[in-house]
């Protein structure tokens, strides 16, 4: 089965764009809201998590302490990294899983902030990114989170330059408010089906 990566920086729009592939019949995995269930309910992971940052990662109720996560990760590189190892492979095993509750499904569709980062798009045929201004994503960022300036880019910071997304990627979407998005949509899905009918992917 065809299996489409998409990403981009925040402020992107690359889940409003991922919500407009569904419109049109197209399953969507959301990466990212994955991940937040797997921390509770992936018992491999859980069990790492534990014996990389302590017990105290986790409540009684089984609930993930997310302040204490934060604490423990929270300008420090290292751990970062440390969190995202374990976290990283139970997303892919999850995405696995629902991959084959679709096999009727042309193609699907993988959204993750982190595509690139991650080494997930490896897992996907074709990967696209989504591309904006700076200024647009991050005042769509302050508006959406109502956040400040700095923290906006604070974020925008953590994550891959976007021109070099847009150098892996083997397509771009232009959300940058004066190309129209629609059509760049209705191609790529046209490409898509085409692709995912030849089998030649």
């Amino acid at each position: 089965m065809l299996k489409i990566g998409i990403t981009g920086n925040i402020g992107s729009g690359k889940t409003t764009i991922s919500k407009v592939f569904e419109l049109l019949g197209v399953p969507v995995f959301y990466a990212d809201d994955e991940a937040k269930k797997v921390m509770v309910t992936d018992t491999l992971l859980v069990e790492a998590v534990k014996s990389a940052f302590g017990s105290e990662a986790y409540f009684t109720d089984g609930g993930l302490n997310r302040k204490y996560i934060a604490g423990k990760v929270f300008n420090e590189p290292a751990e970062l990294s440390k969190l995202n190892a374990i976290v990283h492979p139970a997303v892919f095993r999850a995405f696995d899983a629902w991959a084959a509750l679709h096999p009727a499904a042309p193609y699907l569709i993988k959204e993750a902030a982190l595509l690139f980062e991650s080494g997930s798009y490896q897992l996907c045929h074709r990967t696209i990114a989504v591309t904006a201004p700076h200024e647009q994503r991050l005042q769509r960022v302050i508006k959406r989170d109502n956040i400040s300036y700095a923290e906006a880019e604070s974020r925008n910071a953590r994550q891959w330059p976007e021109e070099d997304k847009v150098k892996l990627a083997a397509f771009t979407i232009h959300n940058n408010e004066s190309q129209l998005i629609i059509p760049q949509l209705i191609q790529l899905h046209q490409t898509f089906l085409t692709l995912a009918a030849s089998h030649d992917y």
